[in-house]
């Protein structure tokens, strides 16, 4: 598992199988969040869905109990970033919500998030959400044994900034995933090509921007979970977990596992061949 010239978690093909099938339970709970999610609905009851959901996959929450995490959900309305925890708040015409969620199969994680806009479409949030989930994307499609680790943040950063003014969080980032939910490395947000562990086959991560529509500066409330923009502005999250193979990145938590993107990009990827 673990290779002997690196210190990160090293999986061979199979265990990649494993964590494939982790990957398709978080797939198929954040559709149903998408789905489910809209005006009078309570961030309470997707938990409960999402409960339903690991229990009828077989699954375990990778969230539920994590450093005493209550939820096996994360969903953060408007201005709370990440980390807030489902509760009888009514979701409203208008808002933005982030859906974030783990599973554990035989013992191998998956993690992805998806941000969801309630009812009406906002212009300027939807252009939020939309350069958050292209700059993940664009990391992914980084995610290539011989890159260097930055050269996923490097293209995070460079695609937000392109689309638009956003605040681009610092102190959250994505990660190494595996046995464990949060692994080495850390996955910064930002930063310049060419710096870094060099990234190598077997290696697993989760790419994961948060950017918003005003300053990238947080704070985290009272509960000690829920992270919020210090200037009220809305936040967008989009997160996948993807694996780095011989024959290029496979995302492990898209139904597709990321065909579609990496087709139309150019990008060699062993995806086509485990679309469900």
């Amino acid at each position: 598992m673990f290779g002997r010239k690196s210190k990160f978690e090293i999986k061979t093909p199979e265990q990649f199988l494993l964590m494939r099938k982790a990957g398709l339970v978080v797939a198929d709970v954040l559709a149903r969040m998408q789905l489910e999610a809209g005006p009078g609905v309570t961030t309470e009851q997707l938990d409960r869905i999402a409960r339903e959901m690991l229990k009828a996959a077989g699954a375990e929450s990778s969230f539920l109990g994590y450093f005493g995490y209550p939820s096996v959900i994360c969903a953060s309305v408007n201005e709370e970033v990440v980390h807030a925890i489902p509760n009888p708040r009514t979701l409203q015409d208008g808002d933005i919500l982030s859906v974030d969620f783990g599973a554990i199969v035989e013992g191998w994680n998956g993690d992805a998030a998806v941000t969801i806009e309630i009812g009406t479409a906002i212009e300027k949030q939807t252009a939020l959400s939309k350069a958050t989930e292209l700059s993940m994307w664009a990391g992914l499609s980084k995610a290539v044994a011989g890159n260097r680790l930055s050269d996923i943040s490097h293209a995070v950063e460079k695609t937000i900034r392109a689309a638009g003014p956003y605040g681009i969080l610092e102190e959250y980032g994505g990660h190494g995933i595996g046995t464990k939910m949060h692994m080495d490395p850390l996955v910064p947000n930002y930063g310049e090509p060419g710096h870094g562990p060099e990234l190598v086959v077997g290696m697993a991560l989760a790419i994961e921007p948060m950017a918003t529509l005003g300053s990238r500066h947080v704070r985290t409330l009272e509960d000690d979970w829920t992270v919020v923009t210090t200037d009220g502005s809305r936040a967008a999250h989009w997160e996948h977990t993807v694996a780095i193979t011989e024959a290029g990145p496979w995302v492990l938590t898209a139904h597709d596992g990321g065909a579609a993107y990496f087709q139309a990009h150019g990008i060699p990827s062993p995806a086509a061949k485990y679309a469900v």
